[in-house]
């Protein structure tokens, strides 16, 4: 069961369309799982094509955004029917192949990491499958610009909790943490970022002029 979710602002914009690709993957990641999060974004789908029906009549006031955030919170989870599991998620699709079995790299310690920012060749956030063995631990970071994971495999738990798989997580240059995978089974990531992260370790600091 997914605990971490994306923000009603970032389900909006990808009902809308204004989210990049990569981050546009995350959400979609996230929904072929979460009944809640496919539930609001169904809302906020309708709501928008009944905005676009009826644009030369809507007028918008200075509180409309905040009754929709209302609205969207008030459409329980079970409203939403249960979704087919599809045969190959949207990862699968562009990977070509199951996660455990690419081509990893170590990085640091427990950490493994493939980029895949080639991907997408037309955006500028990069894009990077992190794996941490199980109870294995990260070293220490914060970020330079945000991050935006999501968990695909396994979980890992730093100061704000524990984050399982599908979960949802937003983080930036004001949150440093230390992951460690817990459970028996390696912790697998997908994240995009805006910048490089910061390695604040007493002995890993030194590393950072050769981090991406």
């Amino acid at each position: 069961m997914t605990r971490h979710h994306p923000d009603s602002l970032s389900l909006m914009e990808y009902s809308a369309g204004n989210l990049s690709q990569p981050h546009a993957l995350c959400i979609k990641l996230h929904l072929d799982q979460c009944p809640h999060c496919r539930s609001r974004v169904d809302t906020l789908d309708s709501l928008g094509a009944v905005m676009m029906d009826q644009q030369p009549k809507v007028s918008v006031s200075d509180t409309s955004f905040e009754q929709l955030l209302a609205r969207i919170d008030s459409v329980p989870a079970e409203a939403a029917p249960a979704a087919k599991t599809p045969r190959l998620s949207p990862l699968q699709k562009l990977l070509g192949e199951d996660i455990n079995q690419l081509p990893w790299k170590r990085q640091l310690g427990d950490v493994s990491v493939l980029d895949i920012s080639d991907k997408f060749p037309e955006q500028n956030e990069r894009v990077v499958l992190q794996k941490l063995v199980a109870g294995g631990k990260a070293p220490a970071h914060t970020h330079r610009g945000n991050e935006t994971t999501i968990v695909l495999q396994g979980a890992f738990a730093d100061q704000k909790g524990v984050f399982n798989q599908w979960d949802f997580v937003v983080l930036n240059e004001q949150d440093e943490h230390k992951p460690v995978a817990v459970g028996c089974e390696d912790c697998i990531t997908l994240s995009v970022l805006s910048a490089p992260l910061k390695l604040t370790g007493t002995f890993t600091r030194m590393l950072n002029p050769f981090i991406r």
